[in-house]
């Protein structure tokens, strides 16, 4: 039986959720929310010790994200993100380390991986690197961001970039996970990034490092892609917890939410099904990954990438089973059920959620063929 206290109390999430409505509406994180879970410890939970870090695993980083999302889907989504740089921030130069997390283990960092809007080239020393980044989930409350570009005959990097060198423009106006603050990072004249200050992506597939723990033996992506999705793990235990509720209430005048309802108690079933189902391929895949001395093979390391990958699918079935048959209140602006539904559905547009090339790249490796993904 395991003997582990959680970080995130029942008064943090107690506060987290008593500021939800005002983060949807603000559109970004409470700065109160942001410093109980400074104060919790949760932002050093995967940084190493040697910078005030707690050094834990991964399966109690994700029990807490999932215990944030039961009280706001949108602050486990963003902090769970910020959190989980502190994983690959480690696994860069001990200068690197040493500018962000000297000073304070709970600097915050923000990212926007996506290439597509940025240029890099090589320069003495470094790089320049300019562009648009989007979707970098609490950048407001960060005061470094990690930006991908894709070098000219050099690859693919991630570059570490201060607070200083780029610019928020609040884009942030969307249909669900509001409270993320999920804005456009921007870098117009192009700045120099030294080469200390940047990640290779192939040295993030090899494992490179130099940390002693050999928890920084695992691939960083088998982190990042459950960052991602485990969000909505809780958020969905919320919806159930919440359309419980509302079925076992006696204040009702519909039949249809009586708790003796046979389609009802099918679709709490299902669902419940599905949250203990999802847990236990994620909490068993890290166990498994911490039993090889977190060095998992690389068929593996693609089975686990496209297990991560199907979690909304499966988030947004359940949570649609609950949503078919909530009642005609839910249908209105601010129902909670209805803000959980659009939470845990936007959350499917993040690239690492889209299962069909995870998918495809498992089927063919069993098949004989070459792994084609390096982020697994």
């Amino acid at each position: 039986m395991s003997s582990y206290e959680p970080l995130v109390t029942k008064q943090i999430q107690d506060l987290i959720e008593s500021k939800s409505a005002e983060q949807r509406d603000n559109r970004r994180l409470s700065k109160e929310v942001v410093d109980a879970l400074k104060a919790s410890g949760f932002f050093t939970m995967l940084l190493p010790k040697q910078w005030g870090g707690l050094e834990k695993k991964p399966q109690d980083f994700f029990r807490e994200q999932i215990r944030i999302a039961e009280a706001d889907m949108s602050t486990a989504w963003a902090c769970g993100i910020i959190g989980v740089h502190a994983f690959q921030i480690a696994l860069m130069s001990q200068a690197a380390q040493e500018e962000v997390y000297a000073d304070d283990p709970n600097t915050l960092v923000s990212s926007s991986y996506n290439p597509v809007g940025a240029k890099a080239e090589m320069a003495e020393g470094g790089f320049m690197l300019s562009g648009r980044w989007g979707w970098s989930s609490g950048s407001d409350h960060c005061t470094w961001a990690l930006l991908g570009g894709v070098i000219p005959g050099d690859g693919y990097r991630t570059f570490l970039v201060p607070r200083a060198q780029y610019e928020i423009e609040d884009t942030w106006n969307v249909m669900g996970l509001q409270g993320t603050g999920s804005n456009d990072v921007v870098i117009g004249q192009p700045i120099f990034v030294p080469e200390h200050r940047t990640h290779r992506q192939m040295d993030g597939f090899n494992c490179v490092h130099d940390q002693d723990n050999p928890i920084y033996d695992l691939s960083w992506a088998q982190t990042f892609v459950r960052v991602v999705n485990t969000a909505a793990i809780g958020a969905l235990k919320k919806a159930l917890k919440l359309f419980i509720e509302t079925r076992t209430s006696a204040a009702t005048s519909d039949p249809t939410k009586l708790a003796g309802d046979v389609e009802t108690q099918e679709r709490i079933a299902r669902v419940l099904n599905t949250i203990r189902e999802l847990e236990a391929v994620m909490f068993h895949n890290f166990d498994q990954m911490e039993a090889a001395d977190w060095s998992p093979s690389l068929e593996d390391r693609v089975l686990y990438r496209y297990q991560a990958s199907i979690v909304i699918d499966k988030a947004s079935e359940a949570v649609d089973t609950l949503f078919q048959v909530a009642g005609g209140r839910s249908v209105f602006d601010g129902h909670p059920l209805q803000n959980l539904w659009h939470d845990i559905h936007i959350a499917r547009c993040h690239v690492a959620n889209n299962p069909t090339s995870f998918a495809r790249n498992l089927g063919a490796i069993q098949l004989g063929m070459d792994n084609q993904d390096v982020f697994v």
